[in-house]
């Protein structure tokens, strides 16, 4: 197949490129490189099916071309990170929301054949049921997780209105190599390992008793493969590990000093998918268990030599709208 994926040298979307040209399929990325990386290609990057193409989903026109002959886009562009998205909603908005549909427009025009969108889990806020379904209510606690919620009801209207082949995918806490290591305070494995491989204590959220539903990045990428792969539409699906696991657990694996910081409002004390519907519809599992991927993340520890490294001091200035806001 050709297949396009939207911020393809990010994280996510690198593991996805690789595995996909690993199935023989050609593959064009995406990537506008804010916070996408080249270097996250760098194992692969000569692949005679790979091309890349520096563009904008905000800017429809500029994207529509690179649609023409694709049969699968895989939706994986957009911004994350829960401060920055309450600073600056309108930059959220024009990236997850009205970005998604200029995708969307884009692949209906040029008739694609299969879209798979990346969601967030972050949509079901503090869920009330564990492990969480897809038809738990959709309760968004900061405008990064409102603006991926809007993003997949736009999928799923296209996959029903206009008979656009279309699926989600629920993403829950997904790590692995590659992810991200600049810009605003974030996920936690990239916090950890920047501050374990330069000697400075790891920071705990509160007690470190919450738990949180860990997925590996290939496990990941292989579920996006199985939605391209399958005749489902208009579904939404959660990706998790089946099961969940402390943030103490993954300090007590890396090693080293702690210290501790305030629990924060509007996070959950627990992550957990229910996995059931996306193995019915799919037939995908998770095949990485905790203690190796996170001994995978400690291998390539070096990759977070530049990365910033965060204080209990500049975390707290970094989250104070966090706080702010959401208290």
């Amino acid at each position: 197949m050709n297949a396009l994926i939207t911020g393809g040298c990010g994280f996510i979307g690198s593991h996805l490129a690789e595995l996909l040209l690993a199935q023989g399929h050609q593959v064009l990325l995406v990537d506008n490189l804010l916070s996408g990386r080249v270097d996250n290609l760098r194992t692969f990057k000569d692949h005679p099916h790979l091309r890349f193409q520096k563009a904008d989903i905000r800017d429809r026109a500029s994207i529509l071309p690179l649609f023409k002959g694709v049969d699968w886009v895989f939706h994986l562009a957009g911004i994350a990170d829960i401060v920055p998205s309450i600073e600056q909603p309108d930059l959220y908005f024009q990236t997850n929301v009205t970005g998604t549909l200029h995708v969307l427009q884009c692949a209906r025009e040029c008739g694609v054949k299969r879209l798979v969108y990346a969601a967030s889990s972050s949509s079901y806020g503090i869920p009330d049921v564990y492990p969480t379904p897809e038809d738990s209510p959709i309760a968004p606690q900061y405008p990064y997780a409102l603006t991926k919620y809007m993003g997949e009801e736009l999928v799923l209207h296209w996959a029903k209105i206009y008979k656009l082949a279309a699926l989600s995918l629920r993403l829950f806490n997904v790590y692995g190599p590659r992810s991200r290591t600049s810009g605003a305070y974030g996920a936690v494995f990239g916090v950890f390992l920047a501050q374990k491989i330069h000697g400075q204590p790891l920071t705990l959220v509160g007690d470190g008793s919450q738990t949180r539903d860990f997925t590996y990045v290939t496990d990941v990428a292989r579920a996006f493969l199985l939605a391209a792969q399958s005749d489902a539409c208009a579904q939404a699906m959660n990706v998790g590990s089946g099961s969940h696991y402390s943030v103490k657990r993954l300090v007590d694996l890396l090693g080293g000093p702690v210290s501790y910081l305030p629990k924060r409002p509007g996070e959950p004390d627990c992550t957990f998918a229910d996995t059931r519907k996306i193995q019915a519809l799919l037939g995908w599992s998770p095949q990485v268990d905790f203690e190796t991927g996170v001994g995978h993340m400690l291998a390539c520890i070096a990759d977070w030599k530049d990365a910033p490294v965060w204080t209990p001091e500049t975390i707290q200035q970094a989250t104070a709208s966090w706080f702010e806001h959401l208290a």
